[in-house]
């Protein structure tokens, strides 16, 4: 496993006790959730239009996200399709004050561009 994130710095957030079950773990949920929120930054700069999230592949937890922690989400535009984007994300977490940063999750999110009615529309070409 590489010991630096892929992919530019999209959104850093704290992660709180609202986000956390009673041991302090937080919710997986809430680390996809900013990960999507992520992706989705990534997909709307390229797209320059709305996107939607319309698949994700497997997902597994390297190391848990707990109260505190500063969790950073990296982005990288992969490829692009007609309408689509395969964007993969990774979730590094910063442990307290110690500094220290392990790499969470990682998972390849794929958005569609879409027009004011919700339809398919193509992504500009560069």
């Amino acid at each position: 496993m590489s010991n630096e994130p892929r992919g530019g710095l999209t959104i850093r957030t704290l992660a709180m006790p609202a986000d956390a079950n009673p041991s302090g773990d937080i919710f997986g949920g809430w680390v996809l959730s900013q990960m999507d929120i992520a992706a989705s930054i990534c997909a709307v700069d390229r797209a320059q239009c709305r996107t939607v999230t319309v698949a994700l592949d497997a997902m597994s937890f390297i190391s848990p996200v707990k109260i505190g922690d500063v969790l950073s989400v990296h982005t990288e535009l992969r490829k692009v399709g007609n309408t689509s984007m395969d964007i993969y994300v990774e979730a590094w977490a910063k442990r307290g004050r110690l500094g220290e940063t392990d790499k969470v999750t990682e998972a390849m999110f794929k958005f569609v561009a879409v027009d004011e009615d919700g339809l398919p529309t193509p992504v500009p070409s560069l």
